[in-house]
């Protein structure tokens, strides 16, 4: 005979491992030889990009009518993605360097 408990129990080990709000996380670009790597990321809303930046140069990650973010040589900085869409930055010091975040809910 099952007892409440071994019924309660069944039903909590029956949820999917997962289950429940995703946490939000960090995700890192790299910025190395003048380039970003990867050079497209996805993301979810609330997740973080950081942008390392290994060069010896001032970069940034810049969207036109959106946010920009200052890396100087050997530091870091980051962002908060806050809604689903896409979006392509570029460095301002040196325009050839682009990516993209593609931001799914």
């Amino acid at each position: 005979m099952l007892t409440r408990r071994h019924m309660l129990l069944g039903v909590v080990l029956a949820l999917p491992i997962g289950a429940g709000t995703a946490k939000a996380q960090t995700l890192r670009v790299t910025i190395d030889k003048m380039a970003f790597s990867p050079t497209e990321i996805e993301a979810k809303p609330g997740d973080t990009i950081e942008w390392i930046n290994n060069d010896v140069f001032a970069h940034t990650a810049t969207v036109k009518g959106g946010f920009e973010v200052m890396l100087p040589p050997k530091k870091s900085g980051s962002v908060v993605m806050e809604q689903a869409g896409a979006v392509d930055y570029y460095c301002r010091f040196h325009p050839n360097m682009k990516g993209r975040i593609v931001v799914r809910p």
